[in-house]
C-alpha cells in the first residue's frame, strides 16, 4: 500500500512539474490569450451597456407614436410617419438591429396588408423574426391572408398550415389558422384535406369560436 501511495505521489508530482514547465514555456501565449478573453468581455459589456441597450430604448421611444396610430387603424400614418414622428418604415431602417426594429416589420406588414399592398406585406412578414407564441404564428397566418387575397389558395393554405403547427400553445391562432386552411382546401375542391383541418379543430379546440361551426363544414365537405 505504501509503495502504491509513493508511486501515485510521484505521478502527481510529475504531472505538476510538466504543467509548471508548460506554463513557464508558454507564459507569454497564455497571458496574451487571457488578455484577449478579458478584452473581448470588456468590449461585449461596453457594447451592450453603452450602445445596444440605449439604442433599443431610443427605438422603442421612436416607435411609440406609430404604435398609437396602428391601434387607431391609421395604417398609412403608422407606416410612413409624419415630419415629427417616425413610422414603422423609418424604425425598420434606422433601428434594424434592435428588437423594436424587428417588431416594426410585423406591424408594417399588417399595415401593408390592410392597405392592400400584399406583396410588400409578405416581404415584411417573412423578414420578421418572431419567437413568441403569438406574433410568430400570427405572422405566418397573415402571410396566408395575403396569398388568399391574391387568389393563391394553395400557397395560402401552406402558410395557414405552418401557422397552425407553430401555434400549438396559442389556442386563438391555431384554430383560426386551421379554419382558414380548411376553407382554402374547399376552394381548391380538396374535400379530404379540408376535412382533415376541420377535424383537428373539432378534436383539439372545443373552446374556440370555430368549433361551433366545424361540424357543418365537415358535413359540407363530405357531401361535395
Amino acid at each position: 500500500m505504501k509503495e502504491q501511495n509513493e508511486e501515485k505521489n510521484l505521478e502527481v508530482s510529475g504531472i505538476i512539474t510538466k504543467t509548471e514547465q508548460y506554463i513557464e514555456k508558454n507564459k507569454k501565449k497564455l497571458i496574451t490569450c487571457a488578455c484577449v478573453v478579458v478584452g473581448v468581455a470588456i468590449i461585449a459589456f461596453a457594447y451592450v451597456k453603452l450602445y445596444a441597450q440605449p439604442h433599443q430604448k431610443r427605438a422603442a421611444e421612436e416607435m411609440f407614436a406609430a404604435e398609437q396610430w396602428f391601434n387607431q387603424g391609421d395604417y398609412e400614418k403608422a407606416l410612413n410617419g409624419t415630419d415629427d414622428f417616425l413610422g414603422f418604415t423609418d424604425v425598420i431602417s434606422q433601428y434594424k438591429c434592435t428588437k423594436s426594429g424587428n417588431l416594426a416589420k410585423y406591424y408594417a406588414g399588417i399595415c401593408q396588408l390592410n392597405l392592400g399592398n400584399y406583396s410588400d406585406a409578405i416581404d415584411l412578414l417573412k423578414s420578421y423574426k418572431g419567437k413568441d407564441v403569438f406574433t410568430a404564428p400570427e405572422a405566418l397566418m397573415l402571410i396566408g391572408d395575403c396569398y388568399a387575397e391574391m387568389d393563391n389558395a394553395s400557397e395560402a393554405c401552406n402558410y395557414y398550415e405552418k401557422a397552425a403547427k407553430k401555434a400549438t400553445k396559442n389556442f386563438a391562432v391555431a384554430p383560426a389558422a386551421l379554419w382558414k386552411a380548411g376553407m382554402m382546401q374547399l376552394k381548391l375542391e380538396k374535400k379530404d384535406a379540408a376535412i382533415k383541418f376541420f377535424q383537428q379543430i373539432k378534436d383539439n379546440y372545443p373552446e374556440s369560436p370555430e368549433w361551433s361551426e366545424v361540424d357543418k363544414y365537415i358535413s359540407y365537405a363530405e357531401n361535395m
